[in-house]
């Protein structure tokens, strides 16, 4: 099942085209590494599909809604992580989880806070203030509030940029586990997370495709994967 399908989205702000035409679309139970270098438009491009952008252009459609004709409806189906993952500093992590799920009026919130705490292992910092914690922490709550609601579709931009292995262990970890029932969007500049995360990938370069292939076609490109990176990305 077709759970994102992006088509032919363009944006620009003033004089620079963040995102020139690209499309492409997600089944459920993929997860797909997005990859390339800084300024390639992988943010911007998340960002349109989670719809915290319009599109000069074009259309994503999430579980089957338009982001842009029917966003209550798409964003009930998406999770969304943006990169840096904010927060209310001066809430706590049990305070703020409760805080995202009744802004999504989920029933039964307290019982949606306390499965959401054991699944992200937050509990031992539950009553901690969001300013108190490590980035690493920050770093899963934000990813905590993306799944309180189990949505079908996760966008993820950088879910373990500036984590240690442990924290990254623990990340991949719960990823994978919900893997097979949703379609998953993982922005990454880390290329081990391919090989140790992703079914597919997707490289884009100067707001445009550039490679969009299954990860063990992407890894018979060469054992070099920083080289494989740069000949697509130059």
């Amino acid at each position: 099942m077709t759970l994102i399908e992006v088509k032919n989205l363009k944006k620009s702000y003033g004089s620079i085209h963040a995102v020139r035409g690209i499309s492409f679309s997600v089944e459920r139970g993929e997860v797909v590494g997005f990859l390339g270098p800084n300024g390639a438009g992988k943010s911007t491009t998340m960002k349109l599909i989670a719809g915290h952008l319009r599109a000069d252009h074009g259309a994503a459609i999430v579980a089957g809604f338009d982001i842009s004709a029917h966003p209550i409806e798409a964003k009930t189906h998406l999770g969304y992580s943006p990169e840096g993952a904010p927060a209310y500093g001066e809430m706590t992590v049990r305070e703020f989880l409760r805080f995202a799920a009744d802004l999504r009026n989920l029933p039964n919130p307290s019982e949606r806070v306390k499965k959401t705490l054991e699944l992200c292992r937050l509990n031992e910092v539950a009553h901690q203030t969001v300013d108190t914690l490590s980035k690493g922490y920050r770093m899963r709550l934000g990813f905590a509030q993306a799944v309180i609601h189990d949505p079908e579709v996760l966008i993820l931009d950088e879910p373990t940029d500036g984590l240690d292995p442990n924290q990254k262990f623990e990340v991949r970890r719960i990823l994978k586990e919900m893997a097979s029932r949703k379609a998953v969007i993982v922005s990454t500049h880390i290329l081990e997370e391919i090989d140790e995360l992703c079914t597919r990938v997707i490289v884009i370069a100067h707001g445009e495709v550039r490679c969009d292939e299954s990860k063990e076609k992407f890894l018979q490109r060469g054992a070099d994967l920083n080289e494989v990176f740069r000949q697509l990305t130059a």
